[in-house]
């Protein structure tokens, strides 16, 4: 597997798996999905024999993103990248896909914080057990809204 830049034209295929991915990861529309796309300062695939299998997206601060969880770590850091979202298909699952895309942005990005969320509610523990294996932290705990909680999670890169 390799990572390279998602690029326009990955953006049907990587909505594809956003959606598989539900409700690991939000659910968007494609436009909105392609928004968020552009909002970003890192935008990754995850590439096999030719075809994607994964993808992240990664904002800056100081986007027009109106995500709670993002608005929380504008909020909060000053200098930090927003993992908005990442997701890999089911036959590419455990096979290492993560860990590439996490140590490519740690690479670009000359941030001090790496952040992100993790569904709590309803439960995500895989993703749990990752993050704290990558190094995240729990900083907060937020409901976003009714029914849905979420840990709201940093690494110190700097």
């Amino acid at each position: 597997m390799l990572v390279r830049d998602l690029t326009v034209d990955d953006l049907t295929i990587a909505h594809r798996i956003n959606q598989e991915n539900v409700p690991a990861v939000g659910h968007e529309t494609f436009d909105d999905f392609a928004t968020i796309f552009e909002m970003c300062s890192i935008a990754l695939a995850l590439e096999e024999s030719g075809s994607v299998h994964g993808f992240c997206m990664v904002l800056p601060p100081g986007t027009a993103y109106d995500s709670p969880n993002y608005l929380f770590f504008e909020t909060r850091f000053d200098d930090f990248v927003y993992l908005d979202r990442v997701a890999i298909t089911a036959t590419h699952q455990g096979r290492g896909g993560g860990p590439l895309l996490y140590r490519e942005v740690e690479r670009r990005t000359r941030s001090e914080w790496f952040t992100l969320e993790v569904n709590v509610k309803p439960p995500n523990e895989g993703s749990l057990r990752f993050h704290r294996r990558e190094g995240f932290d729990e900083v907060a705990e937020m409901e976003t809204r009714p029914g849905k909680i979420v840990s709201l999670m940093a690494k110190r890169l700097r």
